[in-house]
């Protein structure tokens, strides 16, 4: 069977090993995850333009982690001072990214900062900093499919809801570890922790790449349910 596209969206980084200048790059151990699930990860590059025209062929998408989004971009005013890396095209593309994954009905698998992309996109809010961060942390949470060890690396939290998602993953501290939306156009799961840290959570990537090969969603009859 063919191995299903499924789109990567770069990340920007100040420099890279072997590299001069700034680089654009993908953690080799998302990529390499979304490989051994049987799809085929592509890179693409940060730029919000046109992606009706630029993604046309995507089969899925898998919106990785990085730094922080900009507090404005949730209506904060002010930026507490562990906010670190905030990068606006970055901001924009992911932004642009998950509305367009999830008004398509392509299949999204969103990772730590992705799932909180996916809230933003959503007109939901984050905690700029948690009391205790889960950074360097395995620990287990609760779902709605069992309790589970996931390693986790942030700072920040889903706050307020965006529109559609349910909570589907807590952990103990009463952190929101896992969405879904309650009327999805396609699959979509987001998650706080990061799956490609632990082989256990191959799973997810599999269903993802599972997903992308079953969808036959039309992108032009999906109705846009993003703000």
């Amino acid at each position: 069977m063919k191995r299903p596209l499924i789109v990567i969206p770069a990340r920007f980084s100040a420099s890279a090993s072997a590299l001069r200048y700034g680089a654009v790059v993908t953690a080799r151990a998302l990529s390499g995850a979304v490989l051994r699930a049987g799809g085929e990860p592509l890179t693409v590059h940060p730029d919000g333009a046109e992606l009706d025209e630029r993604f046309a062929f995507a089969e899925g998408v898998l919106l990785p982690g990085g730094g922080d989004l900009d507090p404005s971009r949730y209506g904060h005013a002010s930026r507490d001072e562990s906010v670190y890396d905030v990068d606006a095209e970055q901001d924009e593309f992911d932004l642009a990214v998950a509305r367009w994954a999830l008004r398509t009905g392509r299949p999204l698998l969103a990772v730590c900062r992705g799932m909180q992309v996916v809230n933003v996109a959503l007109g939901g809010t984050l905690e700029q900093h948690m009391a205790s961060p889960h950074r360097h942390l395995v620990h287990t949470v609760t779902s709605t499919w069992g309790e589970q060890e996931v390693s986790c690396y942030h700072h920040q939290r889903v706050d307020q809801l965006g529109a559609g998602l349910v909570p589907v993953a807590h952990a103990a501290d009463g952190t929101v570890e896992a969405l879904r939306l309650a009327d999805p156009a396609g699959w979509f799961l987001g998650v706080q922790w990061h799956p490609e840290d632990t082989p256990s959570q191959d799973g997810l990537f599999r269903q993802l790449v599972a997903a992308a090969q079953a969808s036959t969603v039309p992108p032009s009859q999906v109705t846009p349910i993003c703000r």
